[in-house]
C-alpha cells in the first residue's frame, strides 16, 4: 500500500511538473520574442556612448524644415552619420561570426564603404558629380594614409619589443589592383589635359565607360580568387590565430545572423536618409564656412564614412592581427577603386549622367603618389610606429593641399596671378 501510494504521488508530483513546463513554454513563446527583440535593441542601440550622437539624425530634418542655415544642416547630419556607421560595422562584425574570414573580411570592406558609396550616389542622382568623384578620391587617400597610419602607430606602441608581420602576398595583390586603378583613373585625366582626344569630351567618356567594365571584371575576378582559389589568402599569418577567425576565444555573436541582416538594412536606409541632406548642404557649407568644395568632400566626409574602420583597423593592429587591420584599410581602397568607381560610372551612364574617370589631373597625380607610397611602405612585410607616423604626416600634407585647392571644374573663370 505504501508503494503504491508513493507510486501515486510520484505520478501526480511528475503531472504537475508537466504542466509547470507547458505553461513556462506558453509563456516564453509567447513573450519570448518581444524580449528578444528588445535585447537586441539594447545591444545595437544603447550599449555604446557614441550612439548619444545619433538624436543628431532627427535634429538635421528638424533644422533643415525650421531654418536655412546649410552649414549647421551639414554638421548636424555628419554628427549622426558617425554613430550610424561605426553601428554599421559593428553590425557587420557580428554578421561575419556566422561567415568565414574571407566573407568577413569581405563584408566589413563592404559595409564599411556604404556610407561614401551612399553618398556618392545622391550626389550623382544631384548632377554633383564632381563631389561623387571626389568623396570616393577622399574615401580611398584617408584609409590609405591615414586608417593604416593610425594602425600602425599605435600597433607599434603598444608591440615594442619586435616589428609587426602581415602577410606580404595579401598585400602585393591589393597593390597590385590598385595600380590598375590608378591607370583607369590615368589615362582619361592625361587625355583630357593634353587636348589629344579625337572628339573632346566624348572620347573620355567612352574611354572611362570602357575602362569601367574592364575594372569591374577584373574586381570580379579578384574576388573569385578570394573565395575559391586562396580561402586563407587573409586569415591572419601568427600561427596560432590561423586556426580562428577570432583569436580571442573568449569572442561569440552577440545578436542572432537574422538579426544582423535586419539592422544592416536598417542602418542603411537611415544612412541613405540624412546623405541626401549631408550632399544638398555641401555647397552652402561651403560657402558659410569659406572652405573649399573639394577640401569637405576629400577630406571632412571621408573622415566620418570612415569612423568605423579606423577604429576597427587600430584595435586590430593593437591586438596583433594585422592582417585584419590591412583587409580593412587596402581591402577597403581596393573595393572602391575596383568596383565603387567603376559601378557609379555605369550608373551614370545608365541615368544618363556624363559620369566618367577623369579626375583632373592634381587629384590623380595625389592618388597615384599616395599608391606608390603605400606600396613600399608594405613591400618588406612588416610595420612599426615610424611607418605610421610617415602615413600619418603624409596625409597631413594631402589635406593641406586640398585646402589650398580650387576645382577648375566649380568656377567659370579662375582669377590670374598678379603680375
Amino acid at each position: 500500500m505504501k508503494r503504491m501510494a508513493s507510486l501515486e504521488d510520484k505520478s501526480v508530483l511528475d503531472f504537475e511538473n508537466e504542466i509547470h513546463d507547458v505553461r513556462g513554454s506558453l509563456f516564453t513563446r509567447s513573450d519570448g520574442p518581444r524580449n528578444r527583440v528588445l535585447d537586441s535593441i539594447k545591444i545595437v542601440v544603447l550599449s555604446n556612448k557614441i550612439n548619444l550622437l545619433m538624436v543628431f539624425g532627427p535634429l538635421t530634418i528638424l533644422l533643415d524644415l525650421m531654418s536655412d542655415n546649410h552649414g549647421w544642416v551639414f554638421v548636424f547630419s555628419l554628427l549622426g552619420i558617425i554613430p550610424l556607421a561605426e553601428r554599421l560595422g559593428y553590425a557587420t562584425e557580428q554578421l561575419a561570426f556566422y561567415t568565414g574570414p574571407t566573407v568577413g573580411g569581405l563584408l566589413n570592406a563592404t559595409f564599411g564603404n556604404a556610407t561614401e558609396l551612399i553618398i556618392s550616389i545622391y550626389a550623382l542622382r544631384s548632377g554633383m558629380i564632381r563631389v561623387a568623384q571626389q568623396s570616393l578620391l577622399g574615401s580611398i587617400l584617408s584609409n590609405m594614409l591615414l586608417v593604416l597610419g593610425c594602425a600602425f602607430f599605435c600597433g607599434g606602441l603598444v608591440i615594442v619589443e619586435r616589428e609587426q608581420v602581415f602577410d606580404k602576398g595579401a598585400a602585393t595583390v591589393n597593390s597590385s589592383l590598385l595600380l590598375m586603378a590608378v591607370m583607369g583613373l590615368l589615362f582619361p585625366a592625361v587625355l583630357h589635359s593634353t587636348r589629344t582626344e579625337l572628339q573632346f569630351g566624348k572620347s573620355e567618356l567612352a574611354l572611362s565607360r570602357f575602362s569601367s567594365c574592364v575594372m569591374l571584371a577584373a574586381y570580379a575576378a579578384f574576388l573569385y580568387f578570394q573565395l575559391r582559389s586562396q580561402k586563407n589568402l587573409y586569415v591572419p599569418v601568427n600561427g596560432e590565430e590561423s586556426q580562428n577567425w577570432n583569436a580571442d576565444d573568449d569572442e561569440s555573436p552577440e545578436i542572432s545572423k537574422w538579426e544582423a541582416i535586419i539592422w544592416l538594412f536598417l542602418l542603411t536606409v537611415w544612412i541613405s536618409v540624412l546623405s541626401e541632406y549631408v550632399v544638398d548642404a555641401i555647397e552652402g557649407a561651403s560657402t558659410e564656412w569659406k572652405l573649399p568644395v573639394a577640401f569637405i568632400s576629400v577630406i571632412l566626409l571621408p573622415i566620418v564614412g570612415n569612423a568605423a574602420e579606423h577604429a576597427g583597423a587600430i584595435m586590430f593592429a593593437m591586438k596583433d592581427k594585422l592582417d585584419l587591420s590591412l583587409g580593412v584599410a587596402i581591402g577597403s581602397s581596393t573595393q572602391i577603386s575596383m568596383f565603387a568607381i567603376p559601378f557609379l560610372v555605369v550608373a551614370g551612364w545608365i541615368m544618363g549622367c556624363p559620369m566618367d574617370l577623369n579626375f583632373q589631373l592634381f587629384e590623380t597625380a595625389t592618388l597615384f603618389i599616395t599608391v606608390l607610397v603605400v606600396a613600399f611602405m608594405l613591400q618588406e612585410g612588416t610595420s612599426n610606429y615610424f611607418k605610421g607616423l610617415m602615413l600619418i604626416f603624409c596625409y597631413l600634407i594631402v589635406a593641406a593641399s586640398f585646402f589650398v585647392h580650387m576645382d577648375p571644374s566649380s568656377v567659370v573663370d579662375p582669377p590670374k596671378p598678379s603680375e
